[in-house]
Order: C-alpha cells, then sequence, then structure tokens
C-alpha cells in the first residue's frame, strides 16, 4: 500500500493532546516569551513528525506489504516543488505496487477494482471529499457528498439523464456546432497555426453554459466571456488552494470549524448568481427550455413540498442543490470535454490514414442520415467511438479514482481487512499504460477498441471516467496541455 498526507486521515490521540497541553504549560514558565515560542515551536515540530510516524506505520503493522513513505508527504513529492506530473507520479506508483507487494493490497489487481467499484461498492459508497454545507454550499454536490445524503441526491437526479432527455438537449448542442463551424469557416486561415485548445474551450464553454444554465455565452465573439473566465479559474491550482485542499482533507471537523471554503468566493458568487436570476426568470414568466437546469427546476416544482426537500427527502430539490449540480455540470463537462476534444484532434493530425478513415465513416453515416448530425447518427460512428476511447486511455481526464471504505471490509480470498475509514486509489493511468493489458500502451491504436479485442480483455482495463455506481473524479488539468506521451 501507499500513504500520503491525504490519502489516510486519523485523530490524534488523547495522551498526544495532553503532552501538548503539559509541554506548552511547562513552557509559559520559563519568563521568557523567546524561549517559551521556540519550545513551542519545537514540541510542535516533534509532535507533527511523530504523528506522520506513527501515521505511516499503518500499512506495517497490518503486515501489508507497502511502498516505504517519507515524512511528510508520503509517497508523492513535495507538491510545491513538483518534478513530474500527477498521472506520471500515480503510474509510477502503480508500476511500484505491482512488482512488489500483492495486487489485492494495492488495488491494482483488476478483480479487486471490480470490487471496491462496483461488486462491493456499498462498503466503498463514499470519496472522503471535504464538503461546508453551510459555507461552501455550491461545493455540496453529487461528485463530493457521501452516505444518506449522496444517496438521496442521486436518487433524485438519474432520471434527468435518461436517453430521452439526453436527446431532447441534443439540438442545443448541434445548434453551437454550427456557430462553431462558422466561426472556423469566418476565421481560420489554413496556412496559419491554430490554437485549438482555445477554440474548443470557447465551443465547451458554449454548450454547458447553455445546457447547464441555459445562458448564451458567446465565446466565439466574447472570448473573455465570465463563464470561460470563471471555468478556467475553477482549474487553476494555486499553492494557496493546493494547501487548503491538504488541510481540509486532512482535518475535516477543524476545516469546517474554521470555516475554511473550497470553491472561491469569486467564483461562488458567479455561479449562484447566475442560477438564482435565471431560476426566477423562468418561474415568473413560465418559460420552459429543454436543458439540464430545467430538469432541475422541474423536479424543484414537483410532487414534494420545499419543506420535505430542504429535509432532504422526497424527489424536489431545494435551490443550493440546483445551484451546486448545475456548477457541477458544468466544470465536470468544461475542461474534460475541450481537452480531450484537442487530443482528439492531435492524434488525427499526427495520424492521416486515421484520420481519412475517421472522415469516410462521418460522411458514409451521415449521407444516411440527409446528412444531419444527430444523436442515432453519431451513436453509429464506431470507428469514431474506438478513437475516442484510445484517446482516453492515454490522456484519461481522471487520473486517480479515490474511495474511502464506509465499513471494515475483508478483502476476497486474503486475510486482510481494510478497516472503516481507510482511503483507498485505484490508478487509472498505471492500468491504462499497463503492458499486460495493453502492448505497445504508448502507442495510439484505435484497433485497441474494436469489438473483438474488446472482449479479449477484462472490463476494468478501460477507466477514463472511473466505473460503477460514483463513476470518474474530477481533478485538475495538468498547468500544461501536454501534447505527445513520453515514448517507452
Amino acid at each position: 500500500m501507499v500513504d500520503n498526507t491525504v490519502a489516510q486521515i486519523y485523530d490524534v490521540s488523547y495522551k498526544e493532546h495532553n503532552s501538548l497541553n503539559t509541554i506548552a504549560t511547562m513552557g509559559i514558565l520559563t519568563g521568557s516569551y523567546l524561549t517559551d515560542l521556540l519550545g513551542l515551536i519545537t514540541a510542535l515540530t516533534a509532535l507533527v513528525y511523530a504523528y506522520f510516524k506513527w501515521k505511516y506505520q499503518y500499512w506495517k503493522k497490518k503486515n501489508v506489504p507497502y511502498i516505504e513513505p517519507t515524512i511528510p508527504f508520503g509517497n508523492f513529492e513535495n507538491p510545491f516543488r513538483r518534478t513530474s506530473y500527477l498521472m506520471k507520479l500515480i503510474g509510477d506508483i502503480y508500476k511500484q505496487a505491482k512488482s512488489k507487494a500483492s495486487p489485492a493490497y494495492v488495488v491494482v489487481d483488476l478483480e479487486l477494482v471490480k470490487h471496491v467499484l462496483t461488486k462491493d461498492f456499498r462498503y466503498f459508497e463514499s470519496r472522503g471529499m471535504y464538503t461546508n454545507d453551510k459555507d461552501d454550499p455550491i461545493g455540496s454536490h453529487l461528485f463530493s457528498l457521501s452516505g444518506t445524503r449522496w444517496r438521496n441526491l442521486r436518487a433524485k437526479l438519474s432520471p434527468t439523464f435518461s436517453t430521452g432527455k439526453l436527446k431532447a438537449m441534443f439540438q442545443t448542442l448541434t445548434d453551437c456546432g454550427f456557430v462553431l463551424e462558422k466561426y472556423i469557416e469566418e476565421n481560420i486561415d489554413s496556412t496559419e497555426a491554430v490554437d485549438s485548445k482555445d477554440v474548443l474551450g470557447r465551443f465547451t464553454a458554449d454548450i454547458i453554459g447553455s445546457c447547464a444554465f441555459g445562458i448564451e455565452c458567446n465565446s466565439f465573439n466574447e472570448p473573455n466571456s465570465p463563464f470561460r473566465e470563471f471555468g478556467s479559474k475553477v482549474f487553476t491550482m494555486t499553492k494557496l488552494a493546493a494547501m487548503k485542499i491538504m488541510f481540509c482533507t486532512s482535518f475535516p471537523n477543524l476545516a469546517r470549524a474554521l470555516r475554511v471554503t473550497q470553491v472561491s468566493k469569486d467564483v461562488s458568487v458567479f455561479y449562484t448568481q447566475v442560477v438564482k436570476e435565471t431560476v426566477a426568470y423562468r418561474e415568473k414568466n413560465n418559460y420552459a427550455r429543454k436543458d439540464f437546469l430545467q430538469l432541475l427546476i422541474d423536479m424543484r416544482n414537483n410532487r414534494d413540498d420545499r419543506e420535505k426537500a430542504d429535509n432532504g427527502e422526497g424527489t424536489a430539490l431545494t435551490m443550493n442543490e440546483i445551484v451546486a449540480q448545475s456548477f457541477l455540470f458544468f466544470i465536470a463537462g468544461f475542461e474534460t470535454s475541450s481537452t480531450t476534444m484537442t487530443f482528439v484532434l492531435f492524434e488525427m493530425a499526427t495520424h492521416p490514414k486515421l484520420q481519412d478513415k475517421v472522415r469516410e465513416e462521418i460522411n458514409t453515416i451521415l449521407a444516411k442520415h440527409n446528412n444531419q448530425i444527430t444523436y442515432d447518427s453519431l451513436n453509429e460512428m464506431k470507428y469514431l467511438r474506438q478513437v475516442i476511447d484510445e484517446t482516453l486511455r492515454i490522456y484519461s481526464p481522471a487520473r486517480v479514482l479515490h474511495r474511502q471504505c464506509v465499513m471494515d471490509y475483508k478483502v476476497p480470498g486474503e486475510n486482510v481487512i481494510i478497516e472503516k475509514g481507510t482511503k483507498v486509489f485505484i490508478p487509472i493511468e498505471g492500468i491504462h499504460y499497463d503492458e499486460e493489458y495493453y502492448k505497445n500502451p504508448h502507442e495510439f491504436d484505435p484497433e485497441r477498441f474494436n469489438e473483438e479485442n474488446k472482449k479479449k480483455r477484462h472490463p476494468y482495463t478501460h477507466l477514463p471516467f472511473g466505473e460503477g455506481p460514483r463513476p470518474g473524479n474530477i481533478t485538475p488539468p495538468s498547468p500544461r496541455l501536454r501534447l505527445g506521451r513520453e515514448r517507452a
């Protein structure tokens, strides 16, 4: 197993608290403020060191093979002096664990991955993420909640993602596609380089803004629109933001007592105001639109009364829940979609024969549908899906899956108990680049995902968005978009 300052949290014992109080009291008796301060700092440093030393003995005490951690960041690099991007670090840990430890213990065995994510999901239904309903309600969305609140909210939202309702929103997507097409025809010269990430970022901002909030973002005419500005800000990982995440995850109760929030105030105010104003306008003017926000509004005005909804019961939604889910819808689709499309274009540009094959398939299928891009015509494009699946294998949006054990769990076939509160992570990049499952894993080959080859592999060898009742994590993108890969 591996350890890190965020991955496993344990309370400091009562004796350690008493020791700290005793040391502090002795320091005050010296009569020198400077000596008292130095003594207190020394005591705190020693206590923190002892705490990490004790915490990182967890797997050793259970006689479970593990990778030796270092204080204080465990098996990860100092986040403020990182020399490798996160996906590579996770992949390296995966390789070390697989070669050194029993796979079942470090969750690299695919059958155990299946148990954790799906078969025995009830033991690992939580992600162990920090939430603060009172001071940071916009962060209490489906991805971060756990327990009864998560189950109730998931039950409420599941009907909004039926095939029929997704089809109803499809026209909104195609309308944004026409805007993209017009922009390319009028502004892009084939002789000049194009920042495809920027263009696709505008495209996804328009789609998500329209589908999630019913707002015309008009990003092609206003490249610095508030939606793009605040959307990018959500994924900007500053040192302060990294420290807050580490603190909130390690000491959630203390963080809530100190009213610490993870979503910045200006981002929270902007998205909350947009949603509330849009909902108020639609209700006042009896206006409805085929988008995700309208589905949430309909659920809010559904059978159950507002008081019952505020207690987390029934099928109605509270206004805070509507704001939080709309915010989640935006951040989950904004960066992941534009980045994935950029990598698809990059791979097709560097593999012209594959590009020709994709183009031929698209033209052939559209000819059968009066040259109309529809929900059904897209589903017929099997080779395009293979290209996208291979892109997601190499450039997975979800880099690692976090789970927290909510009940003591006996590992199948092993004499090992994963105790309640223990955090488990599944390294997606390690699996996606494992030569046992993918020959020459650094090469781009869409044929890996034809029907015949998919049947030969374990279904949990491809986890770009996770699997089971709680798929995918939202992870911040790399500081720079990484085009190209390390070659074997």
